[in-house]
């Protein structure tokens, strides 16, 4: 029997993990557009970035204790559909029913964050079961696709919405809504690998628990290395315009555009020429520190700017490469171990941004901040984005630490 060609179904789990990008990146840009035209409060569109990681969560913690229940390769297919499907009824409702447009960007926003986290689940262990002479520099690819899709997000809107208007945005949506399909398309003419639910040998009881301890310090590391990447992808733009007082226009494209375009450039670096993960993480963690502190200390705007957008290279491999790490560290992993992982990083991405918020919050209207502000002569606001900033650098150090012991772990269990 011929050994299928998966050169196809490789392709396909790229192009998905590439359309996926517009579900995380296309709504906040339309944010300004739906209040201005639909009325809908700060709050609420809160509200839907909120949902979307929530959903995305429980689809991970629902694949971490029933994976045995779904056919994986009907799955993988219809994943695509999903996407589509939520863009599409994002896009229409407000458009023929403007007085549900929240219910119908809020059912939307529910459809398509299903298919995110269907991807975040289900795309990696389908690469890493796919033959490959180098396995991890396929899976850093893969992830670097993503920041390349957000890239490509956030310059064809901008370049769309001001030639065409922000009233056209429903167009822009459904032109995201078609890209999907091509996935679904190329996912139902493709092989698919076996894909391994859960991992499961005749191990004894001490090497299990070993495992488990493995995989728990995993789980830690990709939730840091997260919280590092999503802080400053969350408030990149809205610190460069608070506390460095830059331009909004520059704030929005040149901070999330370069620091997508880094994030990119980083993982796809590690595509062509990565080896020793370990050694990425501990310098992604170590290089984020400086980062955050730079730019939560340094009161020239043009060196924080950097700093920030510094970021977006220095946080490239935190997330791909503690998969990496996992798969190297312990073999055959299965769903469950992806699933778990990616729980461990949805859960990074909602908290540490939400932290930040809420730190800029306090630390504004407290009387501390009043005095102090005084004395350095900046508003209480830019006073609390900084103080924000620095306490943020607090998960990169919890990671430079964690990676020490992990390296030091698995050097003694591995001995």
């Amino acid at each position: 029997m011929s050994t299928p060609n998966f050169t196809r179904t490789k392709r396909a789990c790229f192009f998905a993990y590439l359309a996926m990008s517009s579900v995380f990146s296309l709504p906040p840009l339309l944010f300004m557009t739906f209040r201005e035209m639909y009325g809908i409060s700060y709050t609420l569109l809160g509200t839907l970035v909120c949902v979307n990681f929530c959903t995305q969560l429980t689809i991970d913690l629902i694949f971490s204790f029933f994976t045995k229940y779904f056919n994986i390769k009907n799955t993988v297919r219809i994943m695509p559909l999903l996407t589509s499907a939520g863009l599409l009824v994002y896009a229409l409702v407000p458009l023929f029913f403007p007085q549900y447009a929240y219910a119908g960007l809020l059912t939307g926003t529910v459809l398509f964050s299903v298919a995110a986290g269907l991807c975040e689940v289900l795309i990696s262990p389908v690469v890493a079961a796919i033959p490959s002479e180098h396995p991890e520099k396929d899976m850093s690819l893969l992830h670097s696709l993503y920041a390349w899709g957000v890239l490509s997000v956030v310059i064809i809107s901008t370049v769309f919405l001001k030639l065409c208007g922000t009233h056209n945005w429903t167009y822009l949506t459904l032109f995201f809504a078609a890209l999907p399909l091509v996935a679904c398309l190329l996912f139902c003419i493709s092989p698919m690998p076996p894909v391994n639910v859960s991992h499961s040998d005749n191990a004894t009881p001490a090497a299990a628990k070993k495992r488990g301890i493995g995989m728990a310090l995993c789980v830690a590391c990709i939730f840091l290395g997260s919280a590092a990447e999503n802080v400053m992808t969350n408030w990149i733009s809205g610190y460069m315009e608070t506390a460095l007082q830059v331009a909004k226009v520059v704030g929005d494209v040149f901070g999330m555009a370069l620091f997508a375009l880094l994030l990119g450039f980083g993982r796809t670096l590690y595509a062509k020429f990565g080896r020793n993960i370990m050694g990425v993480l501990l310098a992604g963690m170590a290089g984020a520190v400086v980062c955050y502190l730079t730019a939560g200390l340094c009161n020239i705007p043009l060196v924080a700017l950097i700093a920030c957008v510094l970021t977006g290279f220095c946080t490239s491999m935190l997330w791909p490469g503690t998969l990496i790490l996992m798969e190297e560290k312990l073999p055959n992993p299965g769903i469950v171990a992806y699933a778990l992982m990616a729980a461990g990083g949805d859960l990074g991405a909602s908290i540490a941004p939400q932290g930040m918020g809420v730190v800029v919050d306090l630390v504004s209207a407290s009387a501390w901040a009043q005095s102090m502000s005084a004395t350095l002569g900046i508003s209480p606001e830019q006073l609390g984005m900084k103080t924000g900033m620095l306490l943020s650098a607090v998960f990169p150090i919890i990671g430079v630490v964690l990676l020490l012991f992990m390296k030091r772990y698995f050097r003694k269990e591995n001995a």
